[in-house]
C-alpha cells in the first residue's frame, strides 16, 4: 500500500539528516547551526537523490521563523535594552548603515541594480541573535555587561530588520521588483498611502498588543495554570505564539515575525514567563532547526566553485567590514578597548534575519538567486568562524596591552561601563581595594574597610548579590574574575589591593597574569583551596595567600587594612 506522505518524510528526513549533521558539527567545535544547514543542502534539490517538498518546508520554515521570534519575544525586556541604549541604539543603527552601504557598493559593482544592492546590504548588516546567544552562553558571558550590551545591541538590530520586513513588500515595484504590488503599479501617490496605511495598521497592532495583550495574555495564562494541567499550559503558549502572528497578519498585515514576537513580550510581562519559556523551549528548538534545514535547501553549493571572489567579498564584509566598523563605533564612545573587541567579534556573523530578509527579498523579486546564495554560503563561513574568532580575543587584548601604549590606555576608560551609576565609585576618591566576590568572606572584608572609611569596589557575578549591593548603594560591578574589562570597569589602574575571596573555583593564575599585566605595581590578596597553587602564587606572584573562613576573612581583613594605614 503506497503512501502519499511529504509532510512526514520532510520532517522525518529533515530531523534526521539535521541531527548526523548537527552532531558531526559540534564534535569540530562548530555551531550546530551550520549542520542543520548542510542537511538542508543534502536534501534540497541542489544536490543527488531524495529531494523533500519545497512547499512543505517552506511551510514548516514559517513555523519556525513564528516561534524563534516568540522566543525572542519572551527574552526581550525593556528594562536590559534601557541600560544599555546609550551604545546599543546609536551602535546599530550606525553600523547597520555602514554594512547596507558596503554591500550596496559591493554589488553594484557587479552590475547589479540599485534594489538589489539594497536588499543584499542589508541582509549582510544583521547579525545572528541565535549564534551569539549560544557563544556567549558557552563562554560564560551572557549575563556580563559585555554580554548585556551586545545582546542589546542585536535586538536593536532585530527590531529594525522587523520594520524592514514590513516596509519591503510595498516598495518592491520602486526596488525593481518582479513582483509589482498594486500601490506600486499606479504610482508614487499611491505608494505612500500603502506605506502610511501599513504603517499605521503596525501602530494599530502593537497598540492592542500593549494595552489588551499585556493584561489578557498573563490573565488566561493564570486561568490555565490553575487547572493543573501542563498539556493545557504548553498549548496556551503555543497557541498564543502562532495564532497571534497568524492573527496579526490576517487582520493588520503584519509579519508572522512581528506578530509573533510580541505574542512572546506580552507573555514576558507574567509571573510564569520562565515556564513558557521552559515548556516552550523543545518545540521552539524543533521547528528552528526546521527553519535552517529549509534555508539550506534553498542553497547553490556551485556558487562556491562558480562565484568564490564574490562569496570572499561578502564574508570580507561581514567578517571585516562590519567588526571594524563596530570596533570604532564602540571606542569612539569611549567604552574600553575589551568592550569593543567582544562586540566586533559579536557581529562578525550572519543569520536568521538575514535568511528571512533575504527569501522576501527573492519571493519579491528585488534579490536574484545568486544573492540568495551568497547569503547562505556567507552565513556558513562566517558562522564557522565566529567561535574562532571569539577565542582570539582575550589573547589578542593581552598582546595589545603589552605591546601598545595606546591599548593600555584605551583599556582604563571607565566611566561609560559603570554597571551602577548611583552606586559608583566616587572618581575623585577612587577605590583603594578590588574585592573579587561578595560571599560570606567578601562580605566580612567589605563591613572592615566600611568601618575604616577605606574606598572599595566589589565584582561580583551572582545578579542577586549584585542586586543586594545596588539597594545597599555600594560601588559593585557585574562581572566575572578572570574578566579584563571587570577589573577595569572597578579601576584597577589606580588600585592598591586586589582581593579575591571568591568560593567558587576560579583560574587564578589567570587572575593574577590579568590583574599584572593592567596594573604591574598591584599587591594581590587571595583566598584558595589548594596547596600547590598557594606556592605557587606566593613564589611567582608575591602574594598573600589565605586560607580557612572565619579566621580567613578576619586575617585578610587586618592584611589590607594595615597595609593601607598611614606610616
Amino acid at each position: 500500500m503506497e503512501h502519499n506522505i511529504p509532510l512526514i518524510t520532510t520532517i522525518a528526513t529533515g530531523f534526521g539528516f539535521a541531527l548526523i549533521f548537527g552532531f558531526i558539527a559540534e564534535r569540530f567545535k562548530i555551531p550546530a547551526l551550520v549542520g542543520y544547514l548542510a542537511a538542508g543542502i543534502l536534501i534540497g534539490p541542489a544536490t543527488p537523490g531524495f529531494v523533500a517538498d519545497m512547499s512543505i518546508a517552506s511551510e514548516l520554515a514559517e513555523i519556525g521563523v513564528m516561534l524563534l521570534m516568540f522566543g525572542v519575544g519572551l527574552h526581550f525586556s525593556f528594562k536590559d535594552l534601557l541600560a544599555v541604549k546609550k551604545i546599543a541604539v546609536p551602535g546599530a543603527v550606525v553600523q547597520m548603515s555602514i554594512a547596507t552601504v558596503l554591500g550596496m557598493m559591493l554589488a553594484m559593482s557587479w552590475g547589479w541594480t540599485w534594489g538589489q544592492a539594497l536588499v543584499l546590504g542589508l541582509s549582510l548588516s544583521c547579525a545572528s541573535t541565535v549564534v551569539l546567544l549560544k557563544a556567549l552562553e558557552k563562554r560564560g558571558a551572557l549575563e556580563t555587561m559585555n554580554g548585556q550590551i551586545a545582546v542589546g545591541w542585536l535586538v536593536v538590530e532585530d527590531l529594525a530588520t522587523v520594520l524592514i520586513l514590513v516596509i519591503l513588500p510595498p516598495l518592491a515595484g520602486v526596488l525593481g521588483g518582479s513582483l509589482l504590488t498594486e500601490a506600486s503599479a499606479e504610482g508614487t501617490g499611491e505608494l505612500w498611502l500603502t506605506l502610511g496605511q501599513t504603517l499605521l495598521q503596525i501602530v494599530a497592532f502593537v497598540v492592542l498588543m500593549l494595552v489588551v495583550g499585556r493584561r489578557l495574555i498573563p490573565w488566561l495564562l493564570w486561568q490555565v495554570t490553575k487547572t493543573g494541567s501542563r498539556e493545557l499550559f504548553t498549548l496556551l503558549i503555543i497557541a498564543a505564539a502562532i495564532g497571534i502572528a497568524f492573527g496579526a497578519s490576517a487582520l493588520f498585515n503584519v509579519s508572522f515575525a512581528l506578530g509573533a514576537f510580541f505574542a512572546g513580550m506580552v507573555m514576558k510581562e507574567s509571573e510564569f514567563s520562565h515556564r513558557a519559556a521552559e515548556e516552550s523551549l523543545p518545540l521552539r528548538d524543533a521547528f528552528s532547526v526546521l527553519f535552517f534545514v529549509s534555508v539550506g535547501m534553498l542553497f547553490e553549493p556551485t556558487i562556491l566553485f562558480n562565484e568564490p571572489l564574490k562569496v570572499l567579498a561578502v564574508v570580507a564584509i561581514i567578517v571585516l567590514g562590519k567588526s571594524l566598523a563596530a570596533l570604532m563605533l564602540v571606542l569612539v564612545m569611549k567604552y574600553p578597548l575589551n568592550t569593543a573587541l567582544i562586540i566586533s567579534v559579536s557581529l562578525a556573523q550572519i543569520g536568521e534575519f538575514s535568511f528571512i530578509l533575504a527569501g522576501l527579498g527573492l519571493t519579491l523579486g528585488v534579490l536574484p538567486a545568486e544573492g540568495m546564495s551568497l547569503v547562505l554560503a556567507a552565513a556558513l563561513i562566517s558562522i564557522v568562524l565566529n567561535p574562532l574568532l571569539f577565542a582570539a580575543i582575550s589573547p589578542l587584548n593581552n598582546w595589545l596591552l603589552a605591546r601598545s601604549e595606546l591599548a593600555r590606555r584605551l583599556s582604563r576608560r571607565q566611566e561609560p561601563m559603570r554597571h551602577l551609576p548611583e552606586a559608583a565609585v566616587d572618581e575623585q576618591k577612587p577605590a583603594k581595594v578590588i574585592i573579587i566576590g561578595y560571599g560570606r568572606v567578601g562580605k566580612r572584608i567589605a563591613d572592615h574597610l566600611d568601618e575604616q572609611s577605606i574606598p572599595y569596589v566589589v565584582i561580583e557575578q551572582r545578579k542577586q548579590l549584585v542586586q543586594l549591593l545596588v539597594d545597599a548603594n555600594k560601588p559593585v560591578i557585574h562581572g566575572t574574575a578572570s574578566e579584563a574589562e571587570a577589573l577595569e570597569q572597578a579601576g584597577i589602574h589606580e588600585a592598591n589591593l586586589l582581593v579575591v575571596a571568591t568560593p567558587d573555583p576560579i583560574n587564578l593564575r589567570q587572575v593574577v597574569n590579568t590583574a599584572l599585566l593592567l596594573n604591574p605595581s598591584i599587591q594581590l590578596v587571595l583566598r584558595t583551596h589548594s596547596e600547590e597553587e598557594c606556592a605557587f602564587l606566593k613564589e611567582e606572584a608575591g602574594a598573600a595567600v589565605f586560607f580557612g573562613e572565619a579566621e580567613l576573612a578576619q586575617g585578610m581583613s587586618r592584611y589590607v587594612v594595615n597595609r593601607l594605614k598611614p606610616v
